[in-house]
Parts: structure tokens; sequence; C-alpha cells
């Protein structure tokens, strides 16, 4: 085996745990914030990001006040974000903040900002 590489940049998505998803449907909501994250993304840094794999890391949010919280430090670092907001077709409530998505931004940036949180 060779060594891991070594990724300078990566996308960070957030996951609300204090509500009932269906596995599947987590994995749409994280969907639309990595989606969305990028598209509200640095030309530059989707290109560095995109040439090294697109490295994602998907992280657990305790509460709606930790999303918002995670959102507004990464927007005061200049770090684009993507709040999802349910349409409640199928499993939960309208209106219903689910996830968040982070980046693509450099690593030590997004650690700064969620390396106190657990991967999913």
């Amino acid at each position: 085996m060779t060594d891991e590489p070594e990724f300078k940049y990566k996308q960070c998505l957030i996951i609300r745990t204090d509500i009932k998803m269906s596995c599947g449907k987590k994995c749409v909501q994280l969907a639309h914030a990595a989606i969305g994250a990028y598209e509200h993304a640095d030309k530059a840094l989707k290109k560095r990001w995109y040439s090294e794999g697109m490295k994602k890391v998907v992280l657990k949010a305790t509460s709606l006040q930790s999303l918002y919280e995670i959102k507004t430090f990464a927007e005061n670092e200049g770090i684009s974000t993507s709040l999802i907001t349910d349409a409640g077709r199928t499993e939960i409530a309208p209106g219903t903040v689910t996830a968040l998505g982070l980046g693509p931004a450099k690593t030590e940036e997004l650690d700064k900002i969620t390396g106190d949180l657990s991967l999913l």
C-alpha cells in the first residue's frame, strides 16, 4: 500500500443528529449541501480541490443552533456555505433545516471550524 495523499483542500458536510431522518434522507440532504457550497465557492478553490480528488468529510451537529454558529463562523472566514432547508415532501416537516455544506476550502481553515465535530 502507498501512503495516503495529503489533501490541502476539502469540503465538510454536516448533518443534524437531533432530528429523525432515514439514512437515505441524510444522504440526499448532504448531497444538496455539497452542491450548494460548491456552487458558492471561489473558482480557483474549486479547481484545486477537484484536481486533488474532491475530498469530503461528513460530520455531525447536535442542534440547529450549532449549524447556525458553524455557518456564521465559516462565512466570517470567507468560506462558502450552503444551509439546507427541506421542502417537507417525504419524512420531515417543511422548512426543517437539515444540513450544512462548507467549502471546498483549505483543510486547515475548515479544521479550525469543524475540528470539534464527530464523524458521522
